[in-house]
């Protein structure tokens, strides 16, 4: 009988191999990761529905930051990116995709901002000769 590295194993046939360097998550990471996501979606509906903090502003930032921290929630428990996975090529990746998204809605947001500051008011179109 010869063996070859597809046959059955001991675990019904999945193999202890680290599938190229991704790590699989288990029933309590999964579980971690859903609690933790609900949490930070039930706390920003909260604070809009309840109007807890009079300030729009300040619950407008908390709801974006608790925003940012489920995207990692997600990204590490779910997506199981980390910088063991695939030798880091992953979280290089995500990086890189994250400082690009960065710069295009920074420059977007820096473009139209001038557009808006040096555009001519529609009131003194008017009193143009």
């Amino acid at each position: 009988m010869t063996t070859d590295s597809h046959a059955l194993h001991s675990d019904g046939g999945h193999g202890n191999d680290d599938h190229g360097g991704a790590a699989h998550g288990s029933l309590k990471s999964y579980l971690i990761g859903f609690g933790l996501s609900v949490i930070l979606t039930a706390v920003p509906f909260w604070l809009v529905m309840t109007g807890t903090i009079a300030d729009k502003a300040v619950t407008a930032l908390i709801v974006l930051v608790l925003a940012a921290v489920q995207i990692v929630v997600h990204m590490v428990y779910f997506l199981h990116m980390n910088t063991r996975s695939e030798n880091g090529w992953t979280m290089m990746a995500m990086i890189f995709t994250v400082v690009m998204v960065v710069i295009a809605l920074t420059g977007s947001l820096w473009v139209m901002h001038h557009l808006n500051i040096n555009m001519m008011p529609m009131h003194d179109m008017s009193q143009m000769p």
